[in-house]
């Protein structure tokens, strides 16, 4: 029996919380009147795209309307049969779902998607819905191989939108939830989306981590190490050393300026930095600058000289040798192999081994993003780069995200908007938040120069008075790349390292993908990798006969480096008289926000 009491305390909440919607809609109205106009073509592609995907289909159903009544057929066969099972089970008196032979699918794993029977119907119609789509597309036929793999992209996007588990009103489980708490889980729902929106000058990017569980160098970043030299382009730390001997060869990191890079220094348990620290070599990594409209100019050769060359530099005069090692990750060993390659124009042998993480060098297969890398979308960034002089971080967030948008676009909602959640307190998505800008010129060169017409592989790219190839990296090279990446696709990426001119080569395939299967420490014994020594056959060749060994690359890489390293010196202290300390590790650089 409900008491007076009782009816008096659920009509104050529904009070209160209908007050705090009125108030919550006004900042969502105020929120979204800052957004600015964006180019339509950094939203989506090209009308022609579509265009040209009717005209093929209708020009299918024209020359073949066999095939395209067959799909017909399948289609609403299976969709009549579904809903005369459930009208046969409803007029027994049954209130249940009717049988279920969909696939498993993640976004349905709540049990009321498969035994109440309007939700039931609902995701089964679903995914007949998004099979018989695919099955249209997939049958396509008289498209270019990249306008085919584009609509087949941009189909699947239109299709996870619309699955009903992203509407509150066909999502049993936020239901539940608005029930269970009596319309709380809407409110806080409500305020994390104004909350973003507000985050973002009226543009949605979903949070995805809380951003209030970590400080960057408290609680990850915290490797001990000092800041001893700093330019427009970057900090340079060099880290503490945890050994009383060292490695004579110093090491020299180089992170993608795309995130920042304590990627690599999450937590003391999963950190690559300390690890290498551990294992008695002086390293250097590299902070860059996030820059803002200023450095509009900034280009690959600006990274070149002012970034690599003049850490090489640094770091020889702090540790009194000739010669470093170098790590490149991602864009950042993309831009490596530029400078190798210069480097070795020039005569110059400062570098004494290269090792590359996860990077793309031949363009010729771009992987899954190939899909952002025509003209439409590159012509519109190109456009917003001149109009900013810079890429703002949101669309390099926003783009990475919807490579994987049920798990990094609407599952993050659902949960954030629909359930009133807090985003968890997970480090290496608070990171995968913390995005950089682009600097103008650069941005547009790599995009145009790497990407579209894969100069450095065809051996044309001009860069600082020189004409650079992949056949010209000569220094030995260790190159690792993972097996499920879908920024930098593995073979793409071993095809780079194939066509370098180097005489010692060592590929490494690791199990996961750009980011676990580099963050992964030898403790976890989560992730094994692949090898084999001959690296002249093709991809597919290659792993057919590559050895798999258990556990991380770390140790079998840290042997190589060790071979590469020179014998053991005093440990040595960050900074020297002529570098004085700046400050702490992680310094200032990462921690700097810009506008978007």
């Amino acid at each position: 029996m409900t008491t007076d009491h009782d009816t008096s305390s659920v009509s104050e909440t529904l009070t209160g919380n209908l007050a705090k919607v009125e108030e919550l809609s006004q900042r969502l109205v105020a929120a979204l009147s800052q957004k600015r106009p964006i180019d339509p073509s950094l939203q989506g592609p090209d009308t022609e795209l579509f265009m040209k995907a009717a005209a093929a289909y209708v020009t299918e159903m024209m020359t073949n309307p066999s095939k395209i009544l067959e799909h017909q057929i399948s289609y609403w066969g299976k969709s009549l049969k579904h809903y005369v099972e459930a009208q046969q089970l409803l007029a027994k008196g049954q209130l249940a779902a009717p049988e279920d032979h969909t696939p498993t699918d993640r976004r349905f794993a709540n049990p009321l998607w498969q035994t109440h029977p309007y939700f039931n119907f609902l995701k089964q119609q679903y995914m007949m819905n998004t099979e018989a789509i695919e099955n249209a597309v997939k049958d396509i036929e008289g498209l270019d191989p990249v306008e085919k793999k584009r609509v087949e992209y941009f189909s699947r996007q239109i299709m996870d939108m619309f699955s009903p588990a992203n509407f509150l009103g066909t999502n049993p489980e936020a239901l539940a939830r608005a029930v269970e708490t009596e319309g709380q889980s809407l409110v806080d729902g409500l305020e994390n989306l104004v909350r973003d929106l507000e985050a973002n000058d009226g543009d949605l990017l979903v949070t995805l981590a809380d951003k209030n569980a970590f400080r960057v160098g408290e609680n990850i970043a915290t490797t001990e190490g000092k800041v001893v030299f700093r330019n427009r382009m970057f900090e340079l730390i060099q880290y503490a050393p945890q050994t009383e001997t060292v490695h004579k060869t110093p090491l020299i990191i180089f992170p993608p300026w795309i995130n920042k890079f304590y990627i690599m220094d999450l937590k003391p348990q999963n950190s690559l930095i300390r690890w290498i620290v551990e294992q008695g070599y002086t390293l250097f990594v590299v902070s860059w600058k996030n820059p803002d409209a200023s450095y509009a100019d900034v280009g690959l050769d600006t990274y070149i000289e002012e970034g690599y060359l003049t850490a090489f530099e640094q770091v020889k005069q702090l540790t009194g040798e000739d010669q470093v090692n170098v790590v490149g990750y991602c864009i950042a060993g993309t831009t490596l192999s530029l400078t190798l390659a210069l480097l070795h124009k020039r005569g110059d042998k400062t570098v004494k081994s290269a090792t590359f993480f996860t990077t793309m060098t031949d363009f010729s297969d771009q992987g899954e993003f190939s899909v952002f890398l025509t003209d439409d979308f590159v012509d519109g960034i190109e456009e917003e780069c001149r109009e900013k002089g810079f890429l703002a971080s949101f669309f390099m967030s926003r783009t990475f995200s919807f490579l994987r948008s049920n798990d990094l676009v609407y599952q993050p909602a659902i949960r954030s908007y629909m359930m009133g959640q807090t985003p968890p307190a997970f480090d290496l998505l608070f990171w995968n938040g913390d995005s950089t800008n682009l600097p103008g010129r650069m941005a547009i060169e790599y995009l145009r120069w790497l990407c579209q017409d894969d100069l450095l592989a065809k051996g044309e790219i001009q860069i600082l008075g020189e004409t650079l190839s992949l056949k010209d990296v000569k220094v030995p090279l260790c190159a690792i790349a993972c097996e499920t990446d879908h920024i930098a696709a593995w073979k793409a990426s071993y095809e780079g390292v194939r066509q370098m001119g180097s005489r010692s080569k060592m590929f490494i395939l690791s199990e996961s993908g750009h980011i676990a299967g580099i963050v992964n420490p030898p403790s976890k014994k989560k992730y094994g990798h692949y090898t084999n020594e001959d690296i002249t056959v093709a991809a597919d060749d290659w792993q057919a006969a590559a050895a798999f060994h258990e556990g991380s690359w770390w140790p079998r890489w840290g042997d190589w480096l060790h071979k590469r390293s020179g014998r053991q010196v005093p440990a040595r202290s960050p900074g020297d008289s002529q570098h004085p300390v700046l400050c702490d590790a992680p310094g200032t650089y990462v921690v700097e926000k810009t506008s978007h």
